[in-house]
């Protein structure tokens, strides 16, 4: 998928994002529960549109986004930008989306003055975690069990990388 293909997501994406974020919603790689009806709203207070960035189709279909913040609101943690959701649609799986999506991550933290970038990935969702390992990131951390999913305790995988050189 080209680059220019990544754009700032914007409110009137909400709808199609939050039709995205259900559809792709897995034990995989999800702690919460599946979502249903009613729906919460997509964007909220922490949540909000300049968050995001969005993939889009050679159909202007959005097919993927990543979430990027500041972890903490803490003047000593600005340094860092912290990717907390990444989805690609399943017909756009296998197309280099989520790693096009990674690489504007990188490349709109480092235009805030981030030097650093870290993410949490449960530790059984293999393919996430190899392709954040092909983008330069290593395992920080594991929480052991964190979480109880479909009966079965699931590590925490805590990855991180620099933004410089």
């Amino acid at each position: 998928m080209p680059h220019s293909h990544i754009r700032p997501a914007r409110r009137t994406d909400e709808a199609a994002l939050a039709a995205l974020d259900r559809d792709t919603w897995s034990p995989l790689h999800s702690v919460q529960p599946r979502p249903q009806p009613p729906y919460d709203p997509f964007f909220d207070t922490n949540h909000r549109p300049e968050h995001f960035l969005v993939a889009e189709d050679d159909g202007d279909d959005i097919a993927g986004y990543i979430r990027l913040i500041a972890p903490t609101p803490l003047a000593c943690n600005q340094h860092v930008r912290q990717i907390q959701g990444l989805a690609v649609a399943d017909r756009a799986r296998g197309r280099g989306v989520a790693r096009a999506l990674l690489r504007a991550a990188f490349e709109e933290a480092r235009r805030q003055g981030a030097v650093r970038m870290t993410l949490r990935v449960l530790g059984h969702n293999t393919p996430a975690r190899m392709l954040y390992e092909s983008e330069g990131f290593v395992v920080e951390g594991v929480l052991p069990g964190e979480f109880s999913l479909d009966g079965r305790y699931v590590d925490d995988v805590m990855m991180g990388r620099s933004l410089t050189a």
